[in-house]
């Protein structure tokens, strides 16, 4: 099992992190996890890029026709890694916490990070001089070595205005200026906040990098999302007005007094702040991709799971799941995969240690309300939570 140090930062704490070099400045931490191991392989790591249901891409310095920087996507078939060049090549699969519970326990030493901010743990391997090129990437990464080592330089801070590679399926730089650099090796970890510009290159054989990245939605995902929420909760009564209209001079200008209108129309919907916190709570909460979600084979009911739990059994939060809660003046809500439960306030600190431990043996889930076995129990039809023994 994954041996976690108490504090990830060495001799820096949490606090002083979060004020000094979060989205502000990059940092270095040596041997961040002393003696790490890394639970899978290279071997493994292939294995699962053959899969349908994993995301995976493969990335050639070289393309087969000598052009620059190639893009392959998988699932990939098993003869194409003994046809692979000895160097300048990058295996990447996205989300193996969702598949490897090992890699999973790794997310518990990132708890000073609201865990719905947190978006999944890519591994990437790669030979000797493997890479993806000088990049960007718009949200926070933490760099963790584990196994072989990796030289990572590190540039000035760049946005979708800074020249990149065209005519290549990636988004490379054209200009990259070295500022600082470090060479990673087990067990090392490197921060990077977002739009800093880094290049990673493979030093040895046998280099794999884990790379936990957290969710950073854009203003065009964010509005696009909210306006789709909002838009089912409209009647066809809320529409635009004007019962203050005057006589124009022009009889086709849309003046400011039509643009103050609509203005007041659209900031009413947004300025009602439960509305807000019902949309985030699920927004926020999305699974990286839908079809994980596996139903149970058998419905449970609360009966079903009040026996279950009697017997000893553990209520566990499935791989690649997420939960969250608020707590407001209309209520406390449980929010998982995208849907969002009312919860009684009885219940509240029993959510709560769910959403921060994962789990629930049998002695915390004590006298629960019917409404949320009710709830629990729909989890577990839908695939976001599990028992087990």
């Amino acid at each position: 099992m994954l041996q976690l140090p108490e504090c990830l930062l060495g001799q820096i704490s949490y606090e002083e992190f979060l004020r000094d070099y979060w989205q502000k400045k990059p940092l270095f931490i040596k041997n961040a996890i002393p003696d790490f191991e890394s639970p899978i392989d290279e071997h493994e790591l292939a294995g699962m890029a053959l899969e349908e249901q994993v995301e995976s891409r493969l990335v050639m310095e070289k393309g087969p026709n000598g052009e620059n920087w190639h893009l392959e996507n998988g699932p990939f078939e098993e003869s194409r890694f003994s046809t692979l060049p000895e160097t300048h090549w990058t295996l990447l699969v996205q989300a193996v916490d969702h598949y490897v519970p090992e890699v999973a326990a790794l997310m518990e030493a990132f708890d000073f990070i609201p865990s719905w901010r947190v978006d999944d743990i890519m591994i990437s391997f790669a030979p000797k001089e493997g890479s993806v090129g000088p990049h960007l990437d718009y949200y926070d990464v933490f760099l963790l070595q584990a196994q072989g080592t990796r030289r990572w330089q590190l540039g000035g801070f760049a946005d979708d205005k800074t020249p990149i590679v065209e005519g290549v399926p990636l988004r490379i730089l054209r200009e990259f200026n070295v500022e600082e650099e470090f060479v990673c090796e087990p067990g090392d970890l490197l921060y990077l906040p977002p739009q800093l510009a880094h290049y990673g290159v493979s030093q040895t054989d046998d280099c794999m990098t884990w790379s936990v990245g957290f969710r950073a939605p854009s203003a065009d995902e964010i509005v696009t999302s909210l306006a789709d929420f909002i838009g089912e909760t409209l009647c066809e009564d809320d529409r635009y007005g004007d019962p203050d209209l005057e006589l124009q001079s022009y009889n086709s200008q849309i003046g400011p007094d039509a643009i103050a209108r609509v203005k007041t129309l659209v900031l009413e919907k947004l300025n009602d702040d439960e509305v807000i916190n019902a949309w985030f709570g699920r927004y926020m909460t999305q699974p990286k991709y839908m079809d994980q979600l596996i139903p149970s084979e058998e419905a449970v009911s609360e009966s079903d799971l009040s026996e279950n739990m009697a017997s000893g059994a553990v209520l566990n939060l499935t791989e690649g799941s997420r939960l969250a809660f608020s707590d407001t003046e209309s209520g406390f809500v449980l929010f998982a995969d995208g849907e969002g439960y009312p919860i009684e306030a009885q219940d509240k600190e029993l959510i709560m240690h769910l959403c921060e431990q994962k789990y629930l043996t049998s002695h915390e889930l004590f006298s629960p309300s019917e409404k949320t076995m009710v709830n629990l129990s729909e989890l577990i039809n839908r695939g976001t939570l599990y028992l087990s023994d």
